[in-house]
């Protein structure tokens, strides 16, 4: 049912809701870059059990807010991977820090 809308008119509103969404994955991606600082291995940034976690809770919410929970899911999954991958490619970029080298913090600096 379009109430009367064009096509024109439909995909307008997409592409503003797609604006809104860009917006949004900055936000995310900014989140996600602080997180990164305190994760010191692969297997913290990968941590599956927070992504199941994550990939639960906007199951239930989709279902709630009429989403299909599958796309949500699908949705979900490929932006934390790629995210994922971010924060990876970051790791590998950072400079190993050493306890006691310059620039690293220590214990009670964190």
């Amino acid at each position: 049912m379009t109430d009367g809308r064009s096509l024109g008119q439909i995909r307008a509103g997409i592409d503003a809701l797609d604006s809104e969404v860009v917006g949004l994955l900055a936000k995310r991606q900014e989140l996600v870059r602080q997180a990164a600082a305190f994760k010191t291995d692969e297997d913290a940034v990968r941590a599956p059990g927070r992504v199941e976690q994550v990939i639960a809770t906007v199951r239930g919410k989709a279902t709630a807010a009429g989403l299909d929970p599958t796309v949500a899911e699908a949705v979900w999954r490929a932006m934390i991977e790629a995210f994922i991958q971010l924060e990876l490619d970051e790791h590998r970029l950072r400079p190993v820090q050493r306890p006691g080298a310059p620039g690293s913090a220590s214990p009670g600096n964190r």
